[in-house]
């Protein structure tokens, strides 16, 4: 068990609890066309050689290096070779051929010269430069090989990894299957945007920013919809959750009289982890698992969840992905601002992020940092990590920083 206090368990505890209960997901095989994004689930080969053969690095004339040595040095052109179009010819002592960037090198010629270094009088060019042997030429093989192991698992593939597998004739890629998250929302006073609003509801918008989050990080939401503070409506929607790889609800995971998810997920199978953590936002946060699936309860908060999002399912999605790092990727930068001594609940500071004419980042937190409000949080673009019962801190100084955007 996690070593709690006060019933509350530590950031990094809640964090490795929440990783050792997700698995890395199955693969599947995917066009390479469509592969941007998503984490590769298995090492690549290159089915060829690039470049296959000897090609000329510039446009000019394939020379042998002995003829050019003495320069002037006029020779008879007996051919031409363009990509995807060679000579066929050879090139012996005092001839040359003309060829083209990517085009392949004749047989018996071994230096390029460039065509601004001739002058060219028919099928007679006069060579002005001299040209060692290998000059301008680039060798076969010299980006890869056959069997050249260029792609590792775990890797994130964007667009220069794509184009490379694409350039390997790699026609499909094996990546991971992306996790198929379902977001359930609880509570009377939720509305999803553009419904009639009551006096007593609010909209509904975490959901809408968590599946955003879900998607940006990989996964593929599932909006399972608003759950009323009855349990048979959370039921109801429970019952839906079959075939997804994780569950994350929104609100209901605090100690109010209406706050069911703990009751009524324990009623049909949830074995929590934990429930409480020693951090702000965020501390009515819930792991655990319900009938195998991962849960993982999120505040109603709009930036709790928001946060804890960014601290715990984030970092759960990328293991499911089998990414090659699921830690939170920490920087330094400058305090914009002082800021007090900390309690003992681990805080996670609302900033924004400048760079000044020296370089230095610069991160200035919020002078309020109310969980509720959103326009705030969009604002931010990362967190400054205060440890437990941090000494007051001057502006100037520096601190930790975890970037929301990631």
């Amino acid at each position: 068990m996690p070593e709690i206090t006060e019933g509350m368990i530590a950031v990094d505890d809640a964090l490795k609890n929440v990783l050792a209960g997700v698995s890395q997901l199955g693969s599947e095989d995917i066009s390479v066309g469509e592969a941007q994004g998503r984490i590769l689930a298995a090492d690549v080969a290159s089915h060829l050689t690039q470049p296959p053969v000897d090609v000329s690095a510039m446009d000019g004339y394939a020379v042998r290096a002995a003829d050019v040595a003495k320069v002037p040095a006029t020779l008879t052109q007996i051919g031409e070779s363009a990509a995807g179009s060679g000579f066929d010819g050879k090139i012996e002592a005092g001839q040359t051929s003309r060829i083209f960037t990517g085009a392949p090198v004749p047989e018996g010629a071994d230096t390029i010269v460039i065509q601004e270094d001739t002058d060219v009088d028919g099928d007679q060019i006069t060579m002005k430069e001299a040209s060692p042997a290998g000059k301008f030429i680039r060798p076969a093989g010299l980006d890869f090989k056959t069997g050249d192991v260029l792609l590792k698992a775990g890797i994130k593939l964007n667009s220069r990894n794509t184009a490379l597998a694409a350039a390997m004739n790699v026609p499909w890629l094996k990546v991971t299957r992306q996790p198929r998250v379902a977001i359930l929302s609880t509570g009377d006073e939720l509305v999803m945007p553009g419904e009639p609003l009551g006096p007593d509801q609010i909209i509904s918008s975490n959901s809408i920013g968590l599946a955003a989050f879900v998607q940006a990080n990989g996964g593929v939401p599932i909006n399972l919809g608003i759950a009323k503070d009855d349990p048979d409506s959370l039921r109801e929607i429970l019952a839906t959750i079959t075939g997804t790889d994780m569950l994350v609800t929104i609100g209901g995971a605090s100690v109010g009289d209406y706050d069911l998810v703990k009751t009524v997920l324990g009623e049909e199978g949830l074995d929590i982890t934990f429930s409480r953590v020693a951090m702000r936002p965020g501390k009515p946060l819930i792991f655990g698992k319900i009938n195998g699936i991962p849960m993982l309860g999120l505040p109603g908060n709009p930036v709790s969840a928001g946060v804890t999002a960014a601290l715990f399912l984030r970092p759960a999605i990328s293991k499911m992905l089998g990414a090659e790092d699921t830690t939170h990727v920490t920087e330094t930068a400058v305090l914009g601002l002082d800021l007090a001594e900390n309690d003992k609940r681990q805080d996670y500071i609302r900033a924004t992020l400048t760079i000044g004419g020296d370089g230095a980042l610069t991160a200035t937190p919020f002078d309020r940092q109310d969980s509720s409000m959103l326009a705030r949080f969009a604002e931010a673009d990362c967190l400054v990590i205060r440890a437990p019962f941090a000494e007051p801190i001057k502006a100037g100084e520096r601190v930790e920083i975890i970037r929301l955007d990631g």
